[in-house]
């Protein structure tokens, strides 16, 4: 993503905002702004879903927090240490939560009110013109989905951990909050619940849009890859291989030359299907914040460690693409300060392809060793002769490491991490005591 967007991408922002007010100098503060006039026509519309791409872009929830969660829980702590001052994330890192635990509450908060202003746009879809109705609900449909996804796989019991049918899972809110009522306080709804609400969103957004070549905003693409990783959550393989490959075989993204080149902002289009845009002046990127030393604008406090390192093979390039920096070693994909953060790339897609190919002995759109050859070939590792599962998983945890998927790929496989089996209760993020506290309706995570 280029500058010249980037700004764009802010410029019309604000624009649209201003010109969603009658009198510049003469509007009321946010905050009291009237429902009627807030989503009066379908351009006031249209600035509040800019408002939910706002909403995920925020540090706590897809401008990082989503994905170092997935990270810090899923580290072994013999191949990743953080070694910060925080106890909020020093807590993801050795899996001892506290209720009262400031980050996950303010992502849960964060992500809850981005649910919000989707729920707002979908409420007000007779308002927008004709013309724009499916795209505007298309996007406020996938942020929706993609929210709920990640705050089910973080906040409840895994899809293949017991029952879903009866696991709580998280509020399921699908109207606008606008008031605080009796009503307003919802109990938790299942596992299965916030799937199938997910699937909704996400299958509805893939018939709804097309595929713009922004990728900050929703597409069908996007969508279908998200279903693809939401599928394979499931362990609903034929469902994924078949989202997998229409994004490949749709032919708009393709890998990078390079395994670094997936990384630098200025010339990674083909290959990231959604990013969080960040500029210096709106988005966030913690994920450099934790990730990069201070050389590279960040606080260095999560490291990588030898045993991590020495699971690449000779020639392997993401074996190398790490910088060191007092002594510790930091990942190479979080340098850039102001880089967009991607959510979803083509390599995962061909992995996910790949492994569910292979579970179901089926060769739809290409064999799983021709899928992951390929992710091999363009880092310069060795191409296998054979491939088996173990395979597969192995290559995602070295492609796709601290990009968030480490504790939930450890969870889907029935596998453990630091000791713990992948049922442990404290492998599931704690309901934050305020929402306890507040909403007597919900019912805590086992074990807090």
């Amino acid at each position: 993503m280029n500058k010249n967007i980037k700004n764009w991408v802010f410029t019309f922002a604000t624009v649209a905002f201003l010109a969603s007010c009658d009198k510049k100098l003469d509007v009321l503060p946010t905050a009291t702004i009237e429902e009627t006039e807030a989503l009066a026509n379908s351009q006031a519309v249209e600035v509040t879903l800019i408002g939910a791409y706002d909403a995920i872009s925020s540090s706590n929830v897809y401008g990082g927090a989503m994905q170092y969660s997935g990270d810090l829980l899923g580290a072994e702590p013999t191949e990743m240490r953080f070694a910060g001052t925080f106890v909020t994330l020093d807590e993801l890192w050795r899996k001892t939560f506290t209720t009262t635990n400031s980050q996950t509450q303010a992502t849960w908060l964060q992500s809850y009110n981005a649910i919000n202003i989707t729920n707002n746009v979908l409420s007000a879809l007779d308002k927008v013109e004709t013309s724009k109705k499916a795209s505007v609900e298309g996007e406020a449909r996938f942020i929706r989905g993609l929210v709920y996804f990640d705050l089910v796989r973080l906040w409840a019991k895994a899809w293949a951990d017991g029952d879903p049918a009866t696991n709580l899972g998280v509020p399921l809110v699908t109207t606008p909050t606008r008031g605080i009522t009796d009503t307003d306080y919802r109990p938790r709804a299942t596992v299965a619940a916030i799937y199938a609400q997910v699937i909704e969103d996400l299958t509805k957004a893939e018939s709804l849009l097309g595929n713009p070549q922004n990728t900050g905003f929703a597409s069908k693409s996007a969508a279908q890859a998200i279903l693809a990783r939401v599928y394979l959550q499931q362990g609903k393989y034929a469902e994924a291989r078949d989202a997998a490959n229409k994004v490949i075989s749709g032919g708009q993204f393709s890998l990078t030359p390079t395994f670094q080149e997936a990384f630098r902002d200025a010339t990674n289009d083909s290959e990231i299907i959604f990013r969080i845009i960040v500029t210096d002046q709106d988005g966030a990127n913690s994920l450099n914040t934790y990730y990069a030393p201070a050389s590279y604008q960040g606080r260095g406090d999560i490291r990588v460690l030898s045993p991590f390192l020495n699971l690449y093979g000779a020639g392997d390039t993401r074996g190398t693409y790490f910088v060191r920096a007092s002594n510790n070693t930091y990942t190479g994909k979080h340098l850039d300060q102001y880089g967009d953060v991607s959510v979803i790339r083509l390599a995962e897609v061909y992995l996910i392809r790949a492994e569910a190919n292979l579970r179901l002995g089926t060769t739809v759109g290409a064999t799983p060793l021709s899928d992951v050859n390929l992710i091999r070939s363009r880092a310069g590792a060795t191409p296998l002769t054979t491939v088996s599962v173990t395979d597969v998983l192995k290559e995602r945890k070295l492609e796709l490491a601290f990009e968030g998927e480490q504790i939930h790929d450890v969870k889907r496989t029935k596998g453990g991490v630091a000791g713990l089996t992948y049922s442990d209760n404290k492998l599931v993020i704690p309901i934050p005591q305020r929402e306890i506290d507040t909403n007597k309706s919900l019912v805590q995570n086992p074990g807090y």
